[in-house]
């Protein structure tokens, strides 16, 4: 008996290696076998599958996929104070990995934990900035990392203000964030991009969408 096959796991999951298995959407794809390498917390799997070539010959593959769940993000910012609301914390996979110090500077985040995207967000806004924000404009949904990771980040954007700051920023305790809340001038932050000091690719992604098709289109560069 195996935990998150034929028992459950620690989040009470079971046939974690059915998952994919069914997928008939290309026909150029035929999955062979699914194998659950670790289900700790998040779900790292190994699958099997045939796949046919361009010039039509098939061949087998392997492939390992991490599947965390998909997550949402939005950018907070205030055309009044031509600003933008952001976050910084510890990523260790990113301190082990290049960075100086691992302190990340981010726009709000989080995994959709069986909510809707919006639901999601307005819950991360709210806990790691302490801004109660109204209806978020929903902007794209983008696979971050598709060689490997799973994940499908849902884009959302919102005004902020002094009157939203209604809940206790920095995160939740219990789950180990320990998160600082960031105002930056919007000019700033783009010139902050040029230079390395922002590197989260999200963070990126949705400060360009401010410039070029959002509320900053407009300011002077």
């Amino acid at each position: 008996m195996t935990a998150g096959i034929d028992t459950p796991d620690r989040r009470g999951r079971t046939g974690l290696d059915r998952h994919g298995r069914e997928l008939t959407g290309n026909p150029r794809v035929r999955i062979v076998d699914v194998e659950v390498l670790s289900c700790d917390w998040y779900v790292l799997r190994k699958t099997t599958f045939d796949y046919q070539h361009g010039d039509g010959h098939w061949s087998r593959e392997q492939r390992e996929t991490y599947d965390r769940g998909d997550g949402a993000t939005i950018l907070l910012y205030s055309t009044d104070r031509e600003a933008v609301l952001l976050t910084r914390q510890f990523r260790l996979p990113a301190y082990v990995n290049g960075h100086p110090d691992g302190m990340l500077l981010e726009t709000a985040a989080g995994l959709l934990d069986g909510d809707t995207p919006e639901e999601a967000i307005r819950r991360e806004a709210a806990e790691e900035t302490g801004h109660v924000i109204g209806t978020a404009e929903h902007l794209f949904d983008v696979y971050m990392s598709p060689g490997s990771v799973t994940e499908r980040l849902h884009f959302f954007a919102a005004p902020y203000r002094a009157t939203t700051a209604t809940a206790t920023p920095g995160g939740v305790a219990e789950e180990g964030e320990d998160i600082t809340v960031v105002e930056l001038p919007f000019l700033k932050a783009l010139a902050m991009i040029r230079n390395g000091e922002i590197a989260d690719a999200k963070t990126i992604m949705l400060l360009q969408w401010a410039a070029l098709d959002g509320p900053f289109m407009h300011t002077g560069r």
